[in-house]
Formats: C-alpha cells, sequence, structure tokens
C-alpha cells in the first residue's frame, strides 16, 4: 500500500491503539473494545481499515470466534525540513542480507540468528521436553538447563538488536540534520536570492547518477518539463554539461 493511505489510516488515534494492543497479543473484537472504550461496531470498523491495508490479519478459534493480530513487520518513515518531504514504507531486509556490502555502515554484533541452535535448542526441541514416565530427572534437568540457556541468550541478543536501534535512529537523526544543513548551502551556492530550491534537487540528483531528464523528473518527483527547463538552466549557468551523443547529463568538469 502507499506510504501516504498508511499514512492516513495510522493517522487515526484508535487504530494506533488497536495496534499497539495487538502487539502484545492477539485479542477478539471484546477485548479491543473494552481496551478502547468504544462500541464493537466502532472497533470492526478499524479492524477492517487495518486489514484492507495489510496492516491486520483474523483467525478463527476452536469455538468459531474471531481474534486478530498484526500480519507483518513494516516501517514507515516521514521525512519533513525546509527542503524535503518524504514518506516512504519498509519491509524487513531478508535474514541472509550482507551487511558488508553497505558502503557507509558496519554493524558489530556479537549474536546471530544460529545463537539459539549453538545452544542445542531447536524448533525441534518442543519435542524433546516432553519427557514421559520412563525419563530421568537428570534428562529434565538437562533439557530444562538448556532451554533456560537459549532464553538468556535471546534475551542478550534482543538487548544489543534494541541498543542498535536506537543508536541507528540517532544517526539517522543526525544524517537528517546534515542533509538540511548541505541542502541549505548547496542552495547559497547555486542562488543566495532564489526560493526556489528544485535547482539544488535537480543538481543533486545528477550528481547521484540520474543522467537523463526521465530519471532526473523521477528522482526529485517533478514533472518533466519542469525538470528539462533547470537541467538546462543549471547548464547555461556552467553547473551541469551535456553529452553531445548520448545527451546525457553531468556535473560540469
Amino acid at each position: 500500500m502507499d506510504s501516504a493511505e498508511l499514512l492516513d489510516i495510522l493517522g487515526n488515534e484508535n487504530r494506533r491503539r488497536i495496534l499497539r494492543l495487538l502487539s502484545r497479543k492477539p485479542c477478539y473484537v471484546t477485548e479491543i473494545s473494552e481496551y478502547l472504550g468504544v462500541s464493537p461496531k466502532a472497533v470492526i470498523d478499524h479492524l477492517r481499515r487495518l486489514e484492507d491495508a495489510g496492516l491486520v490479519e483474523s483467525r478463527t478459534d476452536d469455538q468459531r470466534r474471531k481474534y486478530f493480530s498484526i500480519s507483518r513487520n513494516l516501517r514507515l518513515e516521514v521525512s519533513v525540513s525546509p527542503y524535503e518531504f518524504g514518506m516512504k514504507s519498509a519491509y524487513p531486509a531478508s535474514a541472509n542480507l550482507d551487511v558488508s556490502r553497505c558502503r557507509y555502515v558496519s554493524l558489530d554484533l556479537q549474536f546471530g540468528p544460529e545463537s539459539a541452535e549453538s545452544r542445542g535448542v531447536n524448533e525441534g526441541d518442543d519435542e524433546g521436553a516432553k519427557v514421559d514416565d520412563s525419563g530421568s530427572a537428570d534428562d529434565t534437568d538437562e533439557t530444562n538447563g538448556a532451554a533456560v540457556a537459549a532464553a538468556t541468550d535471546l534475551a542478550d541478543e534482543l538487548d544489543e538488536l534494541q541498543q542498535l536501534q536506537r543508536e541507528l535512529s540517532l544517526a539517522q537523526r543526525w544524517v537528517h540534520g546534515r542533509i538540511a544543513d548541505v541542502q541549505a548551502r548547496l542552495s547559497d551556492a547555486l542562488d543566495a536570492d532564489s526560493e526556489d530550491r528544485l535547482h539544488a534537487e535537480v543538481l543533486a540528483a545528477v550528481a547521484g547518477g540520474a543522467a537523463t531528464p526521465t530519471e532526473v523528473s523521477r528522482t526529485v518527483e517533478a514533472p518533466k518539463p519542469v525538470v528539462e527547463e533547470c537541467l538546462s538552466e543549471l547548464a547555461d549557468r556552467g553547473f551541469l554539461e551535456r553529452d553531445g551523443e548520448t545527451e546525457e547529463w553531468a556535473l560540469a568538469g
């Protein structure tokens, strides 16, 4: 779903409260109604919007009662500054993502997805935990000890990842501030008296590899005719140049 639509859906306080509740446990409509202090009908309407957006899903229990839970992981980001307004939604990257391929980011984590398995506990261990009457007390203690060790490892990993999340958030805030500062200085360098910041965005887009009016238009989210005029103006002022054969744009010099 489009980021703008998601933002509109999440702009409702009761829907945000529903998601907060469902992040703790799956719930029936009656539970949500009591938590919010609103009628079941209103809750059903909110849940329908959240289901349509793909944020919530429903299942039926043994008594044919419908309950709801959050269906997926999603991150919604909004950036607002005097030089930028943008929204984007992102889903979790693959667990096999090679972070070393990132040019500007490096992570130092002591734990990995295999940490629980290294303790000898995996998805099949639930069966091993069911000791029959012939099982010894030592076997039970050993199984419990492995489960405790695995839980301890996972709790440590969760804490480390939450700390990493806070540090990345701090880094994002720093980058956001630096971007606004550089955009301001770039606008001043292009024309200190101009309030039209599109020239700075177009110049940055070309610096980032957008070589045709279509690519630049897509990058800065501006109409192609406006972008073409902007490219010509920047070329006339000596900031850009166009290849005579390919007609692709590049920074001058």
